[in-house]
């Protein structure tokens, strides 16, 4: 009887801490937004739409301090956007909440702010904070539903599908990925990835103010060289006009990120559910040639050749020396000082990466033939190329000065550079193929001529019998 009296009583007690557990759930984990009268404190996260990511506070590494970040709601954290990267917690004390006017503000123990999404002037205050099911945290006017701020246009060392890498340049807002310092530290580290601009942008890995990895110009359409394709996991694309510049991808419902790692890396990763982990599918640098200028001025750089850097034609190697080591930093100088305009022209060189673009000029009008001729005008121009390999070829660029990383391509690449070289580089290939058609014709009269005296010999020994 007593069991059965005590196993009665622990029914409904089973079922009261059931609801309390239940209710401290739904508590922990809020849905996606954020009102005046709601909170996020540190021990609740914010869950975005479909369940893809949350929002809420964390402690990175072997760090002690916390910060308020977004992440995959995958078994292994990974954070793509800090909020406070500069100005950590010591504690977990952290709040998360809509401001008097309307900022959503982020606040310690002390009621002191500690971020803010600042924004000055604010025609109403009667926002909302909520987390989209893309990752992307945005804060909005209740009435009109009016983007206010978004983290997409602040992001950290990770670029999720959707985001825009580069600029809006009618505000001059500049998107851009800045690594970790360390695995314990989220604030901005040494190295940046961002867009390069020019009338042809071009994407740039950066370690403070020197070139890291540069990724060839794209003009709207293509990325020179190589084309923008899209694959089974991403659908990148690349914008530019006169409101904005910037490159983007879609995702296809796979989940796969760009992020700038704390060592200066820049990886292309994706999860894979079966195993939980991310798998790396592309990284830059991914070779020594795509280290930016590996092979110095004037040279060109092929990763699968012994001699993996080489002068261009009408150069030799700056220290004959340096290049025995081999140290090809210093790169090529010119073998003759250009002599315009007598006889000069070009020799080309089939499915490149284009170099810097450094000094140069662009002409979206001409051919490639009218381009050759504005290049021999002025003896500074040191090559061109098509701007535009697709569609009728139109679209002209002009380098003056030194060319610096150049990277070989497949030769079925649709990119080809017209190096200028003196009138006598011109002649060698042609004096190299007389030569040749020389040898083999001495080699054939010298082969008919002992064919003629084996001939003869053997009748005459056969007269002699």
């Amino acid at each position: 009887m007593l069991s059965i009296s005590m196993q009665f009583v622990s029914l409904p007690v089973a079922c009261y801490i059931t609801a309390i557990i239940l209710a401290l759930a739904e508590i922990s984990e809020a849905a996606e937004t954020i009102t005046r009268y709601e909170v996020i404190n540190d021990s609740m996260t914010l869950v975005s739409a479909g369940g893809k990511f949350k929002l809420g506070f964390f402690r990175p590494g072997n760090s002690e301090n916390r910060y308020l970040g977004i992440w995959f709601n995958i078994p292994t954290q990974t954070i793509v956007w800090v909020a406070n990267r500069n100005n950590p917690l010591n504690d977990s004390s952290g709040v998360l909440k809509i401001g008097d006017d309307g900022n959503l503000i982020l606040v310690g123990h002390t009621e002191s702010i500690i971020w803010s999404t600042n924004i000055q002037n604010m025609s109403s205050n009667i926002t909302i904070a909520q987390l989209l099911g893309s990752g992307n945290l945005v804060l909005r006017d209740e009435k009109t539903e009016t983007y206010l701020w978004q983290s997409f246009d602040y992001p950290s060392d990770t670029l999720l599908a959707g985001m825009k890498l580069g600029w809006n340049l009618r505000t001059g807002l500049n998107r851009n990925l800045t690594s970790w310092k360390s695995a314990d530290d989220p604030s901005p580290g040494d190295f940046s990835f961002a867009v390069d601009l020019h009338e042809l942008p071009q994407t740039l890995l950066r370690r403070n103010s020197v070139k890291l990895y540069r990724s060839p110009p794209w003009d709207g359409l293509q990325i020179s060289g190589a084309g923008v394709k899209p694959n089974r996991m991403i659908k990148p694309t690349c914008i530019n006009n006169s409101e904005e510049v910037y490159y983007q991808f879609d995702d296809y419902d796979s989940l796969t990120t760009l992020v700038l790692n704390y060592s200066g890396v820049l990886q292309r990763v994706l999860w894979n559910n079966q195993s939980l982990e991310w798998l790396l599918l592309k990284k830059h640098p991914g070779d020594m040639c795509e280290s930016y200028g590996h092979c110095g001025p004037n040279a060109i750089c092929t990763v699968n050749d012994a001699q993996v850097c080489s002068c261009l034609a009408g150069y030799m190697p700056k220290s004959s020396q340096e290049w025995a080591i081999p140290l090809w930093s210093g790169g090529c100088v010119r073998k003759k000082p250009l002599n315009c305009p007598k006889g000069e022209g070009f020799i080309e060189l089939k499915g490149v990466e284009i170099p810097d673009l450094r000094q140069f000029r662009t002409n979206t009008n001409m051919t490639l033939k009218e381009c050759r001729v504005e290049c021999l005008k002025n003896c500074s121009c040191t090559a061109y190329a098509n701007s535009n390999t697709t569609g009728d070829g139109r679209g002209c660029l002009l380098w003056y000065g030194d060319l610096i990383d150049i990277r070989r391509l497949a030769e079925s690449a649709n990119q080809n550079l017209y190096i200028r070289v003196t009138a006598s580089e011109l002649d060698s290939p042609k004096k190299k193929q007389f030569m040749l058609v020389m040898v083999a014709a001495s080699a054939a009269s010298v082969l008919l001529l002992v064919a003629s005296c084996i001939i003869w010999k053997k009748r005459t020994q056969g007269l002699t019998m």
